[in-house]
């Protein structure tokens, strides 16, 4: 047990920690932050490859790929979903790599190579996977749809490396597109529609076509 008296203190050091929070609150977040606070936000300059077209942008440092292609490129394919690097709508091929481009800084990519729907195809020139993706309905709502995408034509990519993945049973073997691994692979893409098993079919005939 505290001795009579230890109540009383820390009554006091409470009241006088809130007092000292309120004081401090009422500085103003330029003065609190030192010479860090500015109302003027960094910019740097980024020079990037889009869809094949050499792309210079000046950016606040803060601004994620997607916001930077979203808002500065108005390439507004890419989705904004959840922002968090999990529903996997905001995907595009980096480098030829696919990745959450919400969780990445855009000057992170400078000099980079990037392709998003829009680089893949057009309306009257449809990326095989695209193509594939109308003839077996892999999608309902569509928002989802271009880093299904993205996605789907960075798996088909990863498998023909042989980069193995979680389900890969032997990692001597020649990589092959199964079901499994396609499922596996595009597991960080959610559909809300749920359309996974069109999806799954539309992959599987392009993997066969390029096979």
């Amino acid at each position: 047990m505290g001795r009579p008296g230890d109540f009383d203190m820390s009554r006091r050091e409470l009241v006088a920690g809130a007092t000292a929070a309120a004081a401090f609150s009422a500085v103003p977040l330029q003065a609190q932050a030192g010479n860090a606070g500015t109302d003027k936000p960094v910019t740097a300059k980024v020079s990037l490859t889009v869809n094949g077209q050499r792309r210079e942008l000046e950016l606040d440092t803060r601004t994620s790929l997607l916001d930077a292609a979203r808002e500065h490129l108005q390439l507004t394919g890419s989705k904004k979903g959840c922002d968090h690097g999990q529903c996997g709508a905001c995907t595009m091929i980096v480098d030829g790599r696919r990745i959450n481009s919400c969780l990445t800084l855009a000057v992170m990519h400078q000099g980079s190579e990037i392709t998003t729907i829009e680089g893949l195809g057009q309306p009257d020139n449809l990326h095989p996977m695209q193509a594939a993706f109308i003839k077996h309905d892999g999608y309902q709502c569509g928002y989802c749809t271009p880093g299904q995408i993205c996605s789907g034509v960075a798996v088909l990519g990863e498998i023909k490396a042989g980069i193995p993945s979680h389900v890969t049973a032997d990692l001597n073997a020649p990589m092959e597109a199964t079901v499994d691994e396609i499922r596996e692979r595009m597991s960080g893409n959610i559909c809300r529609c749920g359309a996974y098993s069109n999806i799954v079919e539309a992959m599987t005939e392009v993997a066969g076509r390029q096979a």
